[in-house]
């Protein structure tokens, strides 16, 4: 008599644990599912891969001419921290238990910032968007994140904190 397999959700959590890549990926609505971030929004494409504290994101939104963050000059880099930003949800979201809807979470600050380019919109497709997580508890969680282009060149990096689950004011 063979064993009965453990869930696919309890496999994942196992080879959190041990530090092994989950290599599941998820397109837009996948993503979408699992973020505050909707319609468009939501910046990410594709999650690449992540595991327990790293996550890896693709994204050509940055050259889509009707992308949110875009002014009359464009794209431009600072809009990078935003990207990283929703890798970093994402990846919350990924780590979080199953029945658990998106959690708001709000850059506190960010350090350390490192901007290569002037703007987003003409760098070469897809952005990949790196994040690891350095430490964090149930209110707040800290990330160094990396953004490169489609050639590998890089585009932007820095630490941020993120403030998790903090109701804002009534009348904001």
């Amino acid at each position: 008599m063979s064993a009965a397999r453990p869930p696919e959700g309890a496999r994942i959590a196992a080879r959190q644990r041990e530090g092994t890549p989950v290599s599941a990926t998820l397109d837009r609505e996948g993503i979408a599912a699992r973020i505050p971030h909707q319609g468009r929004m939501c910046l990410l494409e594709r999650l690449e891969a992540w595991d327990a504290q790293t996550i890896h994101c693709t994204s050509s939104t940055h050259q889509h001419a009707d992308n949110p963050l875009r002014t009359a000059s464009g794209l431009l880099a600072p809009c990078a921290i935003e990207y990283a930003a929703q890798a970093m949800a994402l990846h919350g979201g990924l780590t979080a238990a199953p029945d658990q809807p998106p959690s708001a979470g709000y850059i506190a600050s960010t350090r350390n910032v490192r901007l290569h380019r002037l703007s987003l919109h003409d760098a070469p497709t897809p952005l990949h968007l790196h994040a690891q997580r350095l430490s964090g508890d149930a209110q707040q969680v800290m990330y160094a994140f990396r953004v490169t282009d489609g050639e590998g060149a890089a585009v932007a990096d820095g630490r941020a904190v993120v403030v998790l689950n903090t109701p804002l004011p009534a009348g904001s």
